[in-house]
């Protein structure tokens, strides 16, 4: 993915520069600031000739595209600059003004406190001009189509399919791959419009996702990449994790140390890759949503679709971003959404089968066993498990964590894992009294 950087103001390149100095990785191939009457924006961006540059020289527009319809930026107008971010969220924006009153904008936090401790993060389907911001788009429940399973599933292939096909246009790209359904419905889709598609997964040795993934890729015919880690590797590859991940939500981290070292993997081999991320979310795949009444199911699903902005998508942005690579997340192209919201829920979970119609979509695309497969949390899958939490368990006591877990903003830490991260987190960015930018994950356990 591509990042942005700026201030609303001429003569600030010096500034700007810094802020693109803190996002270089976003963006290797190269990078550009121009100044225009009321303001002054900066890119990086990772494709050798990008769309983004000339965006920026032609129309003084920086923007951060990550795939069809999902997107930030930043606009220079008569009126001043105004930033917008795509309806669900998958391009990160936040913004700020300096202590002259300047509103700065940028692709992550790090950049921000370069130039301003007022951080703030743009919600999902949102404008701001630099005093209000306005809503024009919310995912919101809609009355369900009264097709066949049959033709659901038909069309739901359909649309998933134009969804990845629109992402592949010279070839290269690869996928990630963990053995789910949904990471191994992108690269199944993929492998079609893909001469040789690359896939990649990673996990301790004898995790499940591994194993999974090495017969999604026989079944594909992918050209397979593995890394096998150890708990030593997930220990020293946190710090770096925490530092592009700009969280300690104890969830998101735990899933992105795997996920981190899967898009280092991939950027050794392919600039842009699909993830399987928000099928979860769209289709029902999660084992609490089982519990909750059918009535309670299509509001539930919106709601934690909307929140995918801040925790899950913030996770593939950075880990893709973290490497210099682009993450295509395909369940969220807005075709896909927008039919997604309007399946009814029994197709979705049928007879305590998740994802039931994700699976119907794909028969014969994939192995059974994968297409069986029930739902494993992304760090569980990994085999990373409670590793991690019982280091931490080990490392903090319980006079340390309860003299420690209360923070300056009023938050409260939920574990010894938590408070472990946010030890790391605070070495490296200092001790932040605002945090209102930072996500937490719904329904996280506490200690």
């Amino acid at each position: 993915m591509s990042g942005i950087a700026g201030i609303a103001e001429r003569d600030k390149k010096k500034e700007v520069q810094q802020m693109l100095d803190k996002i270089s990785h976003r963006g290797r191939a190269g990078s550009r600031i121009i100044e225009t009457e009321g303001a002054t924006l900066g890119v990086v961006w990772t494709e050798p000739q990008s769309d983004a540059e000339v965006l920026l020289k032609e129309k003084h527009i920086a923007k951060d595209e990550a795939g069809k319809g999902q997107f930030a930026q930043a606009e220079v107008t008569d009126d001043g600059v105004i930033l917008t971010r795509d309806p669900i969220g998958v391009a990160p924006l936040y913004y700020g003004h300096t202590k002259n009153g300047d509103l700065s904008f940028a692709s992550e936090v790090k950049a921000m406190l370069e130039v301003t401790d007022d951080v703030n993060k743009l919600p999902a389907g949102s404008r701001y001009d630099g005093k209000k911001i306005e809503s024009y788009f919310q995912l919101q429940e809609q009355s369900p189509i009264n097709d066949s399973s049959d033709d659901v599933a038909k069309e739901l292939h359909r649309r998933l399919d134009q969804s990845v096909r629109s992402n592949i246009d010279d070839g290269d790209v690869g996928s990630w791959l963990s053995g789910g359904l949904d990471s191994s419905t992108m690269s199944a889709l993929a492998s079609k419009y893909v001469d040789k598609l690359n896939t990649f997964a990673v996990g301790l040795s004898g995790s499940s996702d591994v194993e999974y993934a090495r017969e999604v890729a026989d079944f594909i015919g992918s050209k397979h990449h593995e890394l096998i880690v150890n708990t030593d590797a997930l220990l020293k590859a946190l710090p770096e994790v925490i530092y592009h991940l700009e969280s300690f939500d104890a969830l998101l981290v735990r899933s992105s140390i795997t996920n981190y070292m899967v898009a280092k993997l991939a950027s050794d081999h392919v600039p842009k890759v699909f993830s399987g991320e928000g099928g979860d979310e769209l289709f029902a795949g999660y084992s609490y949503l089982k519990e909750l009444d059918q009535s309670e199911l299509p509001g539930e699903l919106i709601d934690i679709t909307n929140r995918l902005h801040d925790t899950a998508l913030q996770r593939v942005d950075r880990c893709a971003s973290a490497h210099g690579t682009v993450a295509y997340v395909g369940f969220l192209d807005p075709d896909v959404v927008d039919y997604a919201v309007r399946i009814p829920i029994e197709y979705k979970l049928n007879n305590g089968v998740e994802k039931w119609i994700l699976r119907k979509a794909m028969d014969g695309m994939l192995p059974k066993r994968v297409l069986d497969r029930p739902k494993a949390k992304f760090w569980e899958g990994a085999g990373v498990g409670d590793i991690l939490s019982q280091y931490a368990d080990e490392k903090i006591s319980d006079t340390e964590f309860n003299s420690e877990r209360n923070l300056p903003n009023g938050w409260v830490i939920n574990t010894k894992e938590e408070l472990f991260y946010y030890r790391i987190f605070r070495e490296i960015f200092g001790d932040l009294d605002n945090l209102s930018w930072m996500g937490r994950t719904k329904g996280a356990p506490k200690q």
